[in-house]
């Protein structure tokens, strides 16, 4: 088998040794209680070497301070070896037989390459040996590196841009057009061109970016395209993420399980799994840990895949539960950005060792796998279906819209033939009422001709009786003083009503009503008990007042104090005053009562007047409202009263117009009358000439009397037409 090149980017000595090759302080994993003595004496005799080289590389720090990690030197497997040291030869010896028999190693001691892995590849064999892990040393895509970089890719902006940001403080890719950045951008640029679905991923660089550190760009590409491929990392990066939420739902029941205090803590914080451990799965820890403690997480990841990131995020917690316990949310994301990543700086063995402390069962994983797919299948299936209403909704809406147009257009049109039908019933309507007022003037016609007929006959025998109708229109006039009289009574009536209902209620108003009559007399016995107590003192002042008058007297009117002797003349004065001052006592008093009293009435008064200025106030707002009952009231009578004028108007006009029309009536009666007597005249006068010239030609008597019967008749009819259309005169004979 032919193995690739062992010329790679690669990382200081003091780093490989401090990272590669530091003692395992811990003991062996549980793989290596299966192993045969040979190789548990070769893991032996391992340890002891990575011991004393972990002694050699502290001192070396000592000497050299804070030298930063860097992976920018290209050296080739030759040059490495000769500044191994002797205790290192066995490392080396044991790693390029693993590499020269790799194929031999994985069938039959593949227990012992695991442990071997676990406790870290040297740095100069990561190269060889993740490529042979992942089966990428010979692989077509190779050959096709160089044309990949010739195309263009729509992710070079994308690329571009976060490239400064992958290990910005490497010597490798630090500086604008470094060669770490270059080599960079051509490993991304051409896996988006081989992998159009994916494209590119921030998170890839960083994968991307420790194989550059490790091995040229063309084999860090082969190595790269077979992790997407083969270690489920396609599917992390892909825009869905899928993976990544498997990943984060499985990793929540591990959390769930092993350590539910936590995650009721985490819960109860609003601290959700992906905040802080989509990064571990995105990246493998690359952004995490120091570079150091990653690529040995990075070697692990190699061998057994993504079982790793679980087992370290989970030890990671284990480690940390109590202080996180104690911790808020801003607090557990300063903890997992300050204190976390470096806890494990100078032994990343005892990061190893806890995370195969975990368990992990990878039975439940896949039927975690299995559960998370039937979700998001059903999730899938509920979004098809929310999808397939959401359209079938926005169709029923257009639908809708579309329902409301035609009906509101429907509606215009029944709305217009229901106006049309109106319309037309209301034409209808009018038709039928000038139809009926037709007949009814055909009939009233008829009447009236017949009434014109016998008026004729009456006007014939009566031509000289014209008061006919100037009695008809004296009764209108009549008739028309009489309403006017009973509207203007009516009037009147109206009014004397509202002022007998106004002077009720101000009748009303001036009695007291039950609740001031007792108020009063409450207050009437109040002021004759004050009364009694009062008159009460008084007459009590007055008995004292008397008692002291009366005392006063009687010991003036003992005299002869002048024969008594000093001593007694002087109690006598004193007795005096005393009594004097008794009695401006008892005045004092008398006053005193005397102004209570006179407060007790001003009390009393003020009582009083209080009492009448709510009833005032009361009386007030009651004739407040009255007022504006009053004043609605009479705009009320002034419509009443406005509409009466109004009618009163309106009946004066219709009344006007009878009498006109009565008076026209009679006019054209008067000049009908006046030409039917002027034809009739004239008939008479035919008449007779017809007379005399039938007596003069019999033969021709019978044709004019027939046409003087025709002249009659139609004199009848012109005399039976309705009054006030004047006929104008016939033809003369």
């Amino acid at each position: 088998m032919s193995l690739p090149t062992m010329a790679s980017p690669t990382l200081s000595p003091d780093s490989s040794s401090q990272e590669a090759l530091s003692a395992p302080t811990c003991s062996p994993t549980s793989d290596s209680e299966n192993l045969s003595p040979d190789e548990l004496e070769l893991l032996a005799k391992l340890e002891e070497q990575n011991r004393l080289l972990e002694a050699d590389s502290k001192s070396m720090r000592s000497m050299n301070g804070s030298r930063r990690n860097s992976g920018s030197s290209l050296v080739s497997s030759s040059s490495a070896s000769s500044n191994l040291s002797h205790l290192e030869e066995d490392t080396w010896i044991l790693w390029g037989r693993i590499a020269n028999e790799w194929e031999e190693w994985r069938r039959r001691k593949e227990k012992l390459l695991k442990e071997l892995i676990r406790k870290g590849i040297p740095h100069h064999f990561r190269a060889i040996v993740w490529q042979l892990l992942c089966s990428a040393t010979d692989m077509p895509v190779k050959n096709q590196y160089s044309e990949l970089l010739k195309m263009s890719s729509p992710c070079e902006k994308l690329i571009r841009r976060d490239i400064a940001r992958t290990y910005p403080e490497h010597e490798f890719f630090k500086g604008q057009d470094s060669l770490g950045q270059e080599v960079l951008f051509n490993v991304m640029k051409a896996y988006s061109l081989v992998d159009r679905e994916v494209g590119y991923c921030q998170g890839s660089a960083f994968i991307v970016g420790l194989l550059l550190m490790q091995m040229p760009e063309e084999e860090a590409f082969c190595v790269f395209v077979r992790l997407m491929q083969e270690y489920r990392l396609r599917e992390l990066f892909k825009p869905s993420m899928a993976e990544l939420g498997l990943c984060i739902y499985q990793f929540e029941y591990m959390l769930q399980e092993q350590l539910p205090d936590l995650n009721t803590h985490f819960r109860s914080q609003s601290f959700h799994t992906s905040m802080y451990a989509s990064s571990w799965f995105l990246t493998l820890f690359l952004t995490t840990f120091p570079l150091p403690v990653a690529t040995r997480v990075f070697d692990i990841f190699m061998y057994e895949g993504l079982e790793i990131v679980f087992r370290v995020g989970l030890a990671l917690l284990q480690v940390n539960q109590t202080e996180l316990m104690q911790l808020d949310m801003e607090g557990m994301s300063q903890y997992f950005q300050r204190v976390i990543p470096h806890q494990f700086d100078s032994c990343p063995d005892k990061l190893v060792l806890k995370a195969y402390q975990v368990k992990y069962n990878p039975k439940k994983m896949k039927r975690l796998e299995k559960e998370y797919a039937a979700m998001k299948s059903k999730e899938m299936e509920e979004q098809i279906e929310i999808k397939r209403l959401r359209t079938e909704n926005r169709l029923l809406k257009q639908r809708i819209e579309t329902l409301e147009k035609e009906s509101a257009a429907l509606a215009d049109r029944l709305i217009q033939g229901q106006v049309t039908r109106a319309q037309e019933a209301e034409e209808n309507y009018v038709i039928k009422r000038e139809l009926a007022v037709v007949r009814q003037q055909c009939s009233s016609t008829a009447e009236d001709l017949q009434k014109a007929q016998s008026t004729i006959r009456q006007l014939q025998e009566q031509q000289e009786n014209p008061r006919l109708t100037e009695d008809f229109v004296a009764h209108l006039e009549t008739e028309l003083e009489q309403s006017r009289l009973r509207e203007t009574e009516t009037l009147g009536a109206l009014r004397e009503m509202q002022d007998k209902v106004l002077d009720m209620e101000k009748r009303n108003s001036s009695l007291p009503d039950e609740n001031n009559v007792a108020r009063l007399q409450e207050e009437l016995k109040a002021l004759k008990v004050r009364e009694g107590e009062a008159v009460a003192s008084a007459r009590e002042l007055k008995l004292q007042l008397q008692e002291l008058s009366d005392t006063w007297q009687a010991h003036l009117s003992r005299g002869g104090r002048w024969k008594e002797s000093p001593r007694k003349l002087v109690l006598g004065e004193l007795q005096d005053e005393l009594m004097t001052v008794r009695l401006r006592e008892a005045q004092a008093l008398a006053d005193g009562r005397e102004w209570r009293q006179r407060v007790v009435e001003l009390e009393t008064q003020d009582n009083i007047h209080r009492n009448l200025l709510n009833r005032v106030e009361a009386e007030r707002a009651a004739l407040q409202e009255k007022l504006q009952y009053l004043a609605a009231q009479n705009k009320g009578l002034q419509t009443q009263l406005s509409e009466s004028r109004r009618k009163q108007a309106e009946a004066e006009c219709k009344s006007k117009e009878e009498v006109m029309a009565v008076r026209l009536r009679e006019a054209d009666s008067m000049a009908a009358v006046a030409e039917m007597r002027q034809r009739i005249a004239e008939l008479e006068i035919q008449r007779e000439e017809g007379r005399i010239q039938g007596q003069l030609n019999h033969s021709d008597s019978s044709q004019y009397i027939r046409e003087l019967k025709d002249q009659i008749e139609e004199l009848k009819a012109e005399s039976n037409h309705p009054v006030g259309r004047p006929r104008r005169p016939g033809r003369s004979w």
